[in-house]
């Protein structure tokens, strides 16, 4: 009912930048907090996230660096990622708090947690 697609991911290198996106879509009602995550070899990392006030909170490891934003009438979530260095390679996933209307109309479901596919982001030194 709900589907999160990214895009934005690539190769580029040490030092430079990219712009992810990640657009909710479906017969979504709202969205509630929305962020980004990555997965190198090992844990599932929190990059940033973003309330729907655009309040944002960030990882240690990219605070400075990234800058995370959203478009609530686009229900979209943007991460900016400057001065990137060869750690910050990994999957990047966006993620999603949503509530949806049923097919049927007449239900209200959520919120609930979606994730997106995956977008690689490799960085070379």
């Amino acid at each position: 009912q709900v589907e999160l697609a990214e895009s934005g991911g690539g190769s580029v290198q040490n030092g430079g930048s990219l712009r992810l996106s990640c657009a909710a879509s479906g017969n979504i009602v709202s969205v509630d907090t929305m962020g980004w995550y990555r997965q190198a070899p090992g844990n599932l990392e929190m990059v940033a996230v973003i309330n729907t006030e655009g309040s944002p909170r960030y990882g240690d490891l990219v605070k400075g660096r990234f800058t995370i934003s959203r478009d609530n009438a686009k229900n979209t979530v943007y991460l900016e990622m400057s001065s990137l260095k060869p750690e910050d390679t990994a999957m990047y996933y966006c993620r999603a708090d949503v509530t949806y209307m049923s097919d049927t109309g007449d239900m209200l479901i959520g919120p609930s947690d979606y994730w997106g596919q995956g977008t690689q982001v490799t960085v070379s030194s």
